[in-house]
């Protein structure tokens, strides 16, 4: 399950404004590059939607089926890290799925 915990305003490269849903997944634990210890993360992904921003404020904590996928970036791109400022090269982005994570493409769609 994916649970739409937020929404932005963004600009489309015409100038026009939209929302987009911020989505975020299950809880999962990690183990830290730099440390070796155990951390919560929650994977989110942005999803550009139709909605105004009344419709937008009302679908938060709304969940619906799914999950947040990491995939291959097209091209590595800078992130800053909000906590630390610090910039690192990603070469992942995180996407939505309409599948769970523990469930095939087929048992989605087939049932």
């Amino acid at each position: 399950m994916v649970t739409v915990t937020n929404y932005v305003e963004k600009k489309s490269n015409a100038g026009k404004a939209f929302f987009a849903l911020e989505l975020s997944g299950d809880v999962e634990m990690a183990i830290s590059q730099t440390s070796g210890k155990m951390f919560a993360t929650v994977r989110k992904s942005f999803m550009a939607c139709t909605f105004d921003e009344t419709v937008c404020k009302t679908l938060i904590g709304k969940q619906m089926p799914g999950s947040i996928l990491k995939v291959d970036a097209d091209e590595p791109y800078e992130y800053t890290v909000p906590s630390t400022g610090e910039k690192i090269l990603l070469d992942y982005r995180y996407e939505y799925s309409p599948v769970e994570a523990n469930q095939s493409v087929e048992s989605a769609v087939l049932g």
